[in-house]
Formats: structure tokens, C-alpha cells, sequence
């Protein structure tokens, strides 16, 4: 038996995951999740919240260097595997725009198994 799938609206802006549209300024992505994959979707955006903050309290020390930063790392993996849960869930439209952003693209010098197994 197949899990039920409902419809359901990403805004990345706000970290929101919305059974309708949002009609605001933001865009949004239409996904068709079960429960469990919603759940994932869920806790991937918060992690991203948390990494974020992170990354924010960094900024505000002048002798630590972005790229030599853990936080700055972890928010943009988050940021990769998020749209990754968006690409497999997603509508046509969804996929379409992030092949066209091309974040899910091999990168020469990094791979992260867990994005992959999201393409």
C-alpha cells in the first residue's frame, strides 16, 4: 500500500512548508509529500535555520574568514540538500527552476552522498 501523498507549497524565504499558496512576495514550490517525507523536509529547513544563525554570528567576527568557516559550510550543504528533497518531491516547475540554478550540479571539488540520494 502507497503512503498518501498531500500537496503542499515550500517558501524558502520564510522556511515554511504550507498546504496552499502563499500570496505573498515570495515564491514558493509545489511538493507532493507523505508525512514522513514532509517530516524530513521539516527538519532540513530548521537544521538550515540553525546553521544560518550560526553563520550570522560568525559574520560579526572580522578575523574569521567565510571560507575557513564550519558554519558558513553547513548552512550551504543545508541549503543543497533542501533543494534536493524540493527536486525529488517537487513539480515539474520546481525541478525545472533548480536544474536551471544548477546548486544539485557535481562540484569538482565536493560531493555529498546524502544530496545524492536525493537526486
Amino acid at each position: 500500500m502507497n503512503p498518501v501523498k498531500n500537496t503542499y507549497y515550500v517558501d524558502l524565504v520564510s522556511g515554511d512548508v504550507l498546504d496552499r499558496p502563499a500570496f505573498e512576495e515570495n515564491p514558493s514550490f509545489k511538493i507532493e509529500a507523505t508525512d514522513e517525507e514532509l517530516h524530513e523536509l521539516k527538519s532540513c529547513l530548521d537544521e538550515s535555520y540553525t546553521a544560518d544563525m550560526q553563520a550570522y554570528i560568525r559574520s560579526h567576527i572580522p578575523y574569521v574568514e567565510y571560507h575557513k568557516d564550519p558554519a558558513n559550510d553547513l548552512y550551504d550543504q543545508s541549503i543543497k540538500k533542501i533543494y534536493a528533497i524540493i527536486y525529488k518531491l517537487g513539480d515539474a516547475e520546481a525541478r525545472r527552476f533548480i536544474e536551471e540554478i544548477g546548486i544539485l550540479e557535481e562540484d569538482k571539488f565536493m560531493q555529498d552522498e546524502e544530496i545524492q540520494k536525493f537526486k
